[in-house]
């Protein structure tokens, strides 16, 4: 029975290499420092959402209909996959749009000053 390989370690939680590799066939045996790929570390749950996400071509909306979830958990299971994966998430604009356009209408602040918020200047 082969078990899923695991990429930390249980007692210090570092990063574990794979150091050996053996046929099930002949036996042959390599031995070796083997990098696994980013994607070996995403659990089975998020294994599953990206051979889903694959599988849609990418559509959100197709991997809405096969999992039958929304498409907010959709992008948030997304989220989670990349930033497991290590890569940085580009920062949305904090400020809330509709903030800006009341502070406006409120004469807070200026149109110069609400364009420069939205673009996050």
């Amino acid at each position: 029975m082969a078990y899923k390989v695991i990429t930390t370690c249980p007692v210090c939680s570092e990063t574990l290499k794979i150091t050996k590799l053996q046929c099930t066939h002949c036996h042959t045996t390599i031995e070796n420092e083997f990098e696994l790929s980013k994607i070996a570390s995403l659990s089975k749950e998020q294994l599953q959402f990206v051979e889903v996400f694959l599988a849609c071509r990418g559509s959100i909306k197709e991997v809405e209909k096969e999992l039958g979830i929304s498409y907010p958990t959709v992008r948030g299971k997304l989220t989670d996959i990349i930033s497991a994966l290590g890569y940085e998430q580009k920062k949305k604009n904090e400020v809330d749009e509709k903030k800006i356009v009341t502070m406006l209408e409120n004469g807070e602040i200026t149109a110069d000053e609400a364009i420069k918020l939205l673009k996050d200047e």
